[in-house]
């Protein structure tokens, strides 16, 4: 009796705390654990900095995605959700091209959002009308420059020839977008005169 108890306590301990190493893993930034199962796999560096540019467009395409839901539900005005709806669809479709190019090369993308994506997202979840509006626009602003010149370094410095030519076939779509973010800010701006 006494060894069945003992084997049962064993079991039960065992259990806890492979459920407490699985918690670990669940709160791990998903860019994150991306980038070290890219390092694993690619020793070469020119590989890894295709790589780590594949992970960050997936997170920031994620991103652009699931503001973009939000906003066409939040906002307020119809030229943001216009923005939005076409975030969503624009993205949504880049990010599919993304995922279908990194399975073929054995890149491994974020399945969830960074945790400094997600910081943005949740601050942006709590505005609401105008004040969501503008923090939206404005969040998108800034996210297309930086996304433009992580993909024009993409199609310049790349090495992956695939990688570089599906980089150097986004820009003119990043540009039209941050256009299109820099017009809604501006309307919104003029709005509030």
């Amino acid at each position: 009796m006494k060894k069945i108890t003992s084997l049962m306590l064993s079991a039960v301990l065992i259990a806890g705390l492979t459920s407490c190493g699985n918690k670990k893993a669940e709160t791990e930034d998903s860019k994150e654990v991306a980038e070290e199962q890219n390092d694993a796999k690619f020793d070469d560096t020119k590989v890894e900095d295709d790589t780590e540019f594949a992970v960050a467009a997936a997170d920031g395409g994620m991103f652009e995605v699931q503001v973009g839901q939000l906003a066409q539900t939040n906002a307020t005005t119809a030229e943001v959700k216009q923005f939005a709806k076409m975030m969503v669809d624009e993205h949504g479709k880049a990010n599919e091209e993304l995922k279908a190019a990194a399975a073929a090369k054995n890149i491994t993308l974020p399945a969830t959002l960074s945790e400094k994506k997600q910081k943005k997202y949740d601050d942006l979840s709590k505005k609401t009308g105008t004040d969501f509006d503008k923090a939206y626009i404005d969040l998108m602003v800034d996210d297309h420059k930086e996304d433009l010149d992580a993909f024009k370094k993409e199609a310049e410095d790349g090495h992956d020839a695939d990688l570089k030519a599906w980089a150097a076939g986004k820009v003119p779509t990043l540009e039209h977008h941050l256009n299109a973010a820099k017009t809604a800010q501006d309307a919104l701006k003029a709005a509030k005169k």
